[in-house]
């Protein structure tokens, strides 16, 4: 792919793992993710609603609002269980396992359900990331008598709801202007994040405190920039080569979080999980390109 193109979905992933790096560190993760999608939504709604004049004020598919909604709430679930997983676990193990579940389940229904067939990359592909999920995850240790990470299974599911809002976007966002599909999204997240919050008893604590208030939006408008660098990149290179390179972020975060966030014991530990990581990239790559 063009160097430009690397260089939008390499910031993007940045964005994103400092985004989740903002949720991991905050005090209460789903508070943080509320208040970072409404700001979100206030930057995105004025922007969505541009797209849609600048484009000539075309008839809205209602399929369009209706995937969109579908997939807000979604995102929604994603956010519960990714704030339930970062509660039990590390960002070096909950991030990479969540990022790299999607590929993986597409695999399943793949070959399960549709009755495709894998080439020799794609198998590859496969392997690499089941591997690096068993690196991270040690099953082996309860034969030695260690409980597994009570993390891996919230972030087993939210690599389920990634894969399925994903899916629902790749036909959403070709109904309506990405943009303008992207504000109902937004503002969908937050609506339901917010009566999920009531219904838990967190509603009304959102804006206790100003300075974890400021650092939870501006957390909401990197990971809003990381998806509009993603929507440009996509505009520029196909999706076969975006979609892959984008799991890069899961290698960015297995090191922040063994070395700045001191989640590994000690330096076998980090090159465990950051090789784990590599492996996760690497299988989806393989199946992106030659599966």
């Amino acid at each position: 792919m063009d160097a430009f193109v690397v260089a939008l979905v390499a910031i993007s992933a940045v964005m994103h793992v400092t985004w989740n790096v903002r949720l991991k560190t905050a005090g209460d993760t789903l508070r943080a993710a509320t208040i970072g999608m409404i700001a979100g939504s206030i930057a995105i709604v004025p922007v969505g609603i541009v797209a849609y004049l600048v484009a000539g004020r075309p008839p809205v598919p209602p399929e369009a609002i209706g995937l969109g909604i579908l997939s807000g709430v979604i995102e929604a679930i994603y956010f519960v269980l990714l704030s339930a997983a970062y509660r039990r676990g590390d960002l070096s193990v909950v991030y990479p396992l969540a990022r790299g579940t999607a590929p993986l389940l597409a695999v399943a229904i793949g070959v399960g359900v549709l009755g495709e067939r894998l080439g020799v990359a794609g198998t590859i592909g496969v392997v690499a990331l089941i591997a690096g999920f068993l690196l991270l995850q040690q099953p082996w240790r309860v034969l030695r008598g260690h409980g597994l990470d009570p993390s891996i299974a919230f972030a087993l599911a939210t690599g389920v709801t990634i894969a399925t809002y994903s899916a629902i976007d790749r036909v959403g966002s070709r109904l309506l202007h990405p943009l303008s599909y992207a504000a109902i999204l937004w503002v969908t997240t937050s609506i339901a994040l917010l009566l999920w919050l009531r219904r838990v008893g967190g509603g009304e604590a959102l804006t206790r405190d100003p300075v974890e208030v400021r650092w939870a939006a501006i957390g909401g408008w990197l990971t809003l920039g990381a998806y509009l660098l993603i929507l440009w990149a996509l505009s520029l290179a196909p999706l076969s080569g975006v979609a892959p390179l984008r799991e890069s972020a899961t290698v960015f975060a297995a090191a922040w979080g063994s070395v700045k966030l001191r989640e590994a014991a000690d330096r076998g530990d980090t090159l465990r999980r950051v090789g784990a990581s590599l492996l996760i990239v690497g299988g989806a790559i393989l199946l992106a390109t030659g599966g």
